[in-house]
């Protein structure tokens, strides 16, 4: 009823065969949508199921099948294309992938996704010359990649790749030698004698081509200059017609050994650049790191460098990469903020101030720098612009916890309770888990006498947040403040379990043993906090009055 070709897919003989080959190209659709979801350059494979289908399965002649469309011809079935349904197939590709652009369509949005100037800066080319040249120019080195992938970034943006707006840049040689080749294989795969290369040709060109086009700027704006990714698709097209071009070449080469080893060399020098790749890949700093010798005019790179660094609390280092990025590109709110940063833990407030000032010149919706900016203003105690650039950063980011609990901050400071409080609500309604807001509140209310409040506070932040040892320890403060000493210990023991090296746990648990009584184990943990922290004064100033009251006690059992 049907007979496979030796590639898993099924030739149309009769009925039968037909409904079963429908079944594959519906199955082909099918996984095209998944792959998809992964990457929408997934689509592009329904193109070359289409490609395969005409020129293996079918064994179209492109080149009669044009010169008879150009004519006109009736006679189109003799070209291939309506023999054993491949018509029929291609319109079934093509109205499969039509309906999953539309679905992705109506899901993401009827509008194209919004791309910046250092995304792609020659997409953004006042000049039609310019964006021109410089998209043949990314075609050049994405080709030039699969030839040697040796300039491996992780990403091609921000100045990596300088824009061409002259000829007489050298790099036009590159665009001519892509077009050479590329018009040379064309040619080949058209007007050769030999219909089994033409064959070859049409389909390697259609495989490397095809899965590139949704990232050669043609039909919409990318938001990169070159990825990598892109093409790992084409790259099958590519082994095709290195294949092809290898076995030509042994068909005429007098010394096949050497071409052999030679190729065996190319492949095994690729298998070892793949290697050193996948390890670059384990850990962001060897994969930042490597990118600074392949793009070192990217500003990213050095972001992501000097990121990862201040991760890692190196803040001196990050100081130095951040300052490049901002060098490399003076637009780079991100940098600038993330720099602010670091200058306001190191007490550099005016700088910090200055940088974090320009990032929301730059971009007034940047709400996480009007946020540190409040920080600075904050610990430079101008209160007022403080809170200013708080309410600034919660106006462009509504949902924003952090923002509300350093407002809380700045209304503690300033002794404004309630509205301190209602600061600090917002940010656990906003995220109920935010341990920092919980207990500040907890301590406020403490420390202001609402000890019943504070107490109804501390059980819901436990509630919400069972295994944080700091809101143990602020709800045992209070409840030993409340004499409810069972209880208060309790937590203490709880807390000082889940951090045994905190001083101020143990200090405060033998002050309540002080309290209740229970002398022998507040002398053992004051002795504990003591070792933890000798310079704790207020626990030495206990600890001596615990001492003397023990003499006092031992003198008069003596007695």
């Amino acid at each position: 009823m049907y007979k496979p070709n030796g590639m898993a897919c099924f030739i149309l003989t009769d009925k039968e065969g037909h409904h079963f080959s429908v079944f594959w190209v519906l199955v082909s659709v099918l996984l095209g949508a998944v792959a998809m979801l992964c990457k929408e350059q997934g689509i592009t494979i329904l193109g070359l199921n289409a490609v395969f289908d005409a020129l293996v399965i079918n064994k179209l002649n492109v080149l009669e099948f044009i010169q008879k469309l150009i004519r006109k011809d009736k006679l189109l079935e003799n070209a291939g294309l309506l023999r054993k349904g491949l018509l029929f197939r291609i319109t079934l590709l093509m109205s499969g992938g039509a309906s999953i652009l539309y679905i992705r369509w109506r899901i993401m949005g009827t509008g194209p996704p919004a791309f910046t100037e250092v995304d792609n800066p020659a997409s953004f080319a006042d000049s039609l010359f310019v964006r021109a040249i410089n998209y043949n120019y990314y075609y050049s080195l994405n080709a030039w990649l699969l030839l040697c992938p040796w300039w491996l970034c992780f990403d091609w943006s921000m100045g990596c790749i300088p824009l061409i707006k002259s000829v007489s840049d050298w790099r036009i040689i590159a665009l001519a030698a892509l077009w050479f080749c590329l018009i040379g294989l064309i040619c080949q795969a058209l007007c050769s004698e030999d219909s089994h290369k033409r064959r070859i040709l049409t389909l390697g060109l259609g495989f490397l081509i095809i899965p590139f086009l949704p990232a050669s700027n043609l039909f919409f704006r990318v938001g990169f200059v070159v990825a990598e990714r892109v093409i790992y698709l084409p790259s099958i097209g590519y082994c095709i017609l290195f294949t092809y071009g290898f076995t030509l070449l042994s068909k005429q080469a007098k010394k096949k050994k050497i071409l052999a080893v030679a190729v065996l060399g190319i492949l095994l020098i690729n298998v070892m650049r793949c290697a050193l790749r996948s390890s670059q890949w384990r850990s962001e700093e060897q994969l930042f790191r490597s990118a600074l010798s392949v793009c070192p005019l990217n500003a990213k790179v050095h972001y992501n460098v000097g990121k990862n660094l201040a991760d890692k609390g190196n803040q001196s280092a990050a100081i130095k990469y951040y300052r490049e990025a901002v060098r490399l590109n003076p637009k780079y709110v991100h940098a600038m903020n993330n720099l602010g940063n670091i200058l306001k833990e190191r007490n550099e407030l005016q700088e910090a101030e200055e940088l974090l000032s320009l990032a929301v010149q730059i971009q007034p919706d940047f709400a996480a720098a009007w946020m540190n900016l409040g920080i600075v203003q904050n610990s430079l105690r101008r209160f007022e612009e403080a809170e200013q650039s708080y309410w600034t950063a919660i106006k462009h980011r509504r949902k924003y916890p952090d923002c509300y609990y350093n407002l809380g901050r700045l209304y503690a400071d300033l002794n404004r309770h309630i509205d301190a409080l209602n600061a600090w609500r917002n940010a656990t309604v906003l995220k109920p888990e935010h341990s920092l807001a919980w207990n500040n509140m907890i301590i406020l209310l403490d420390n202001t006498g609402n000890l019943a409040q504070a107490e109804a506070v501390g059980r819901e932040a436990l509630e919400l947040i069972p295994n944080d040892h700091s809101l143990m320890f602020s709800l045992a403060n209070v409840l030993g403040k409340s004499q409810k000493y069972k209880e208060s210990e309790a937590l203490f023991l709880k807390a000082i379990k889940a951090n045994p090296n905190a001083a101020s746990y143990h200090g405060n648990l033998a002050v309540l043993y002080h309290r209740w009584g229970n002398l022998d184990l507040a002398k053992k943990h004051y002795e504990v906090s003591l070792k933890l922290d000798p310079t704790a004064p207020g626990t030495k100033e206990n600890y001596n009055l615990l001492r003397r009251k023990l003499e006092q006690l031992q003198k008069k059992g003596g007695a």
